[in-house]
């Protein structure tokens, strides 16, 4: 089970942080990541972390950071110089396993997924 939280309202520029709660099982041994979805707009993906690799989507490199706590047993995203397009209703999704680069940007591919936290980037 998953748990997402963190987010709310800020000023373009501004930063965030949103978490992802996890029970049931380690998520030091899933594939874990982040989608978001924006009103009128496909579900995409922005960020994963496998072990030690981290992906992200090319316009969140350099401004977000994925990160995870295996003692907490949960997943971060910093988010760092918001803009209103990252305005979106923010999930993590976990798949036990190694999942490679191209499926780990996947939706399909995750059978886990928490309830979404929105994120409202404005002035």
């Amino acid at each position: 089970q998953l748990q997402a939280f963190g987010g709310g309202l800020v000023h373009p520029g501004g930063s965030l942080s949103v978490s992802c709660a996890a029970s049931g099982r380690a998520i030091s041994s899933c594939t874990v990541a982040w989608f978001r979805q924006a009103p009128g707009k496909e579900r995409e993906f922005v960020a994963a972390i496998r072990w030690n690799d981290k992906w992200y989507l090319n316009s969140v490199k350099g401004r977000f950071t994925i990160s995870r706590d295996n003692g907490k047993n949960t997943v971060y995203l910093q988010m760092n110089n918001l803009k209103s397009e990252d305005m979106a209703v923010y999930y993590c999704a976990a798949q036990p396993g190694s999942l490679i680069m191209s499926a780990a940007r996947s939706e399909a591919r995750y059978d886990y997924w928490g309830q979404g936290t929105q994120v409202t980037v404005s002035s």
